[in-house]
C-alpha cells in the first residue's frame, strides 16, 4: 500500500485527458498534475529544450513526493523519456507511447493499415513506428505531423468549422493515400477533437493512448505494491499559466469534483 499521489505531466492541458480514466478505474488514487501551459506547444521545440523543461517538471513532482511519474505527453515520451529516467532512477516512470504500441500489436492483425498523427517532434522521432515494428515488423505504419492542432486546442477554439478545416488539411490525403484502418491519436490533446475526426472519417478505428496509459499505471502500481487505500491527499492541478482556457477545460473535465488549481512557474 502507498497512499502518496501519482504525478502526471504534459506540455499543456492535453494530459488532462488521462485523468478521467484514472478516476474511473482507480478511484482511491490521488494525483498531482502539471501542465506547462506557459511554454506549450513542445512539438516544435528542440529536443534539448524539451528535455530541459521536462526534467524541471519531473523534479518538481518528485519534490512533492509522488510515488509514480506518468508522462502524459507523446512529445515528451518520444524525446525525453530516457533522459528523465536517468535523472530520476529511484522512482517508476511511465511513458505513453510503448503501451499504445503494444495495444495495437495485441489488438489488430497485420493486414490493418496503422496511421499515427502527432506533433512534429513525435512524428520526427519515429517512436511509434519503432515500438510497433519491434514487436511485429509486418505492420504497415504511416504517420503525419499535425502541428496546428495543439495551439487550437490550447486556445480553446471549439468551432467545428475551423477544427474540421484543419483536420481536412492535414489528414484527407494521408487517410486516403495510406488506406488507414486504425488511427492513433499520438498526442494527448487530440482526444479533445476525437468527435470531429470520427465524424469526418467514419469507420476508422481510433486508439486513444490516454486510455491505454492508465492500464499501464495499474500494472506498475500492482508490480510495486503501491495501490492506495485511503489517501489523505487532495487532487491538485498545477499549470505554469493558469489561463481562462485552462480553468474552463478543468471545469469541463471535472465538473463539480473538488480539484485544487495552483500556479507554478519555472525560471528558464
Amino acid at each position: 500500500m502507498d497512499n502518496r499521489p501519482i504525478g502526471f505531466f504534459d506540455s499543456g492541458l492535453g494530459g488532462l485527458t488521462c485523468i478521467p480514466y484514472l478516476m474511473k478505474d482507480l478511484p482511491e488514487e490521488k494525483f498531482i498534475y502539471f501542465g506547462d501551459t506557459a511554454r506549450t506547444p513542445y512539438g516544435s521545440k528542440a529536443v534539448s529544450t524539451i528535455q530541459k523543461f521536462s526534467a524541471q517538471i519531473a523534479g518538481f513532482l518528485v519534490e512533492n513526493d509522488v510515488k509514480l511519474l506518468v508522462i502524459a505527453c507523446n512529445t515528451i515520451s518520444a524525446t525525453a523519456l530516457d533522459h528523465i529516467k536517468e535523472k530520476f532512477p529511484n522512482i517508476p516512470i511511465l511513458g505513453i507511447i510503448k503501451p499504445a504500441a503494444e495495444k495495437i500489436v495485441k489488438t489488430y492483425s497485420t493486414d490493418k493499415k496503422i496511421g499515427i498523427i502527432g506533433t512534429k517532434a513525435t512524428i520526427s522521432s519515429g517512436a511509434y513506428n519503432k515500438h510497433i515494428n519491434e514487436q511485429n515488423e509486418a505492420f504497415s505504419v504511416s504517420s503525419v505531423a499535425c502541428p496546428a492542432f495543439v495551439p487550437l486546442i490550447e486556445e480553446g477554439i471549439r468551432s467545428d468549422d475551423i477544427i474540421d478545416r484543419v483536420i481536412n488539411h492535414y489528414m484527407d490525403d494521408f487517410i486516403s493515400k495510406n488506406k488507414i484502418d486504425v488511427l492513433v491519436l499520438g498526442c494527448t490533446h487530440y482526444p479533445f477533437i476525437r468527435e470531429n475526426i470520427e465524424r469526418i472519417y467514419p469507420g476508422i478505428n481510433i486508439i486513444d493512448p490516454s486510455q491505454v496509459l492508465i492500464s499501464e499505471v495499474m500494472n506498475s502500481l500492482a508490480k510495486n505494491d503501491m495501490f492506495a487505500e485511503s489517501s489523505p491527499h487532495e487532487n491538485v492541478l498545477y499549470a505554469s499559466d493558469v489561463s481562462e482556457v485552462f480553468i474552463d477545460m478543468v471545469e469541463r473535465i471535472f465538473g463539480d469534483m473538488k480539484v485544487e488549481i495552483k500556479s507554478k512557474i519555472f525560471d528558464d
